[in-house]
């Protein structure tokens, strides 16, 4: 097995007062891991600890990742520039990960229009973002982070606002970068979506973090007993 790309030692995440404590898991390359749990448990605490916007209460999380555009980070909001167009908020992810030189513009472009195609809003290239509906401005965030590549992903509700089409061709667009190694960790408040796409599942209960296999989180969900 491949060495993994992030670690989570005795971490305990929160503001003033603990949210989750003392979890211990590893990312490997390659997986997809959702987090569910009830609504202000801290699942969204979580993953803004792990991209570094919020500090660590207790313990501590090494990343493995390189240090240009290593780690992608979809928001609930999403974070896009609303005046500019959806092709130049795409070009911003591959910019991240290669670089702003001119020598370096033909690549950018290329992994632009190729995230856009991918996630079926290359029709909308030169609209500004603040005309899409909000769940178009969800595949434009996704395709920043498809032009970026990053090794990990940290996703918010990144399907929130699409309908079953629009969540298939989002996570077909996603499989291209697990295919070639990168981890995601997503948020999701659908149960469906998880057992779906989602090769391991944490489940936060109370202050807890559950790290199950999907066979254990589909037996404990059909009333199967776990081993």
């Amino acid at each position: 097995m491949a060495d993994s790309i992030l670690t989570l030692k005795n971490l305990s995440v929160g503001y003033d007062e603990p949210l989750i404590t003392n979890i211990n898991v590893e990312v490997f390359p390659g997986e997809i891991i959702a987090i569910l749990g009830p609504s202000g448990i801290g699942k969204t605490t979580l993953i803004r600890t792990i991209s570094g916007l919020v500090r660590p209460l207790s313990g501590s999380f090494e990343l493995k990742v390189e240090k240009r555009g290593g780690l992608g980070y979809i928001p609930q909001r999403l974070g896009l520039v609303r005046h500019a167009t959806v092709a130049h908020n795409v070009s911003l992810g591959a910019r991240t990960r290669i670089g702003f030189s001119l020598n370096m513009w033909k690549e950018r472009s290329q992994r632009t229009m190729e995230a856009l195609r991918m996630l079926g809003i290359a029709d909308k290239s030169n609209e500004p973002v603040r005309r899409l509906s909000g769940g178009q401005q969800r595949r434009v965030a996704t395709a920043r982070t498809l032009a970026q590549r990053p090794q990990l992903m940290l996703a918010d509700e990144f399907l929130g606002e699409l309908d079953h089409s629009n969540v298939e061709i989002v996570f077909k667009a996603v499989q291209t970068l697990v295919e070639n190694g990168t981890a995601v960790i997503m948020v999701e408040h659908h149960d469906d979506n998880a057992q779906l796409f989602a090769t391991r599942i944490w489940n936060i209960k109370d202050d807890t973090l559950e790290d199950l296999s999907l066979e254990q989180w589909n037996n404990r969900s059909h009333g199967g007993e776990e081993e």
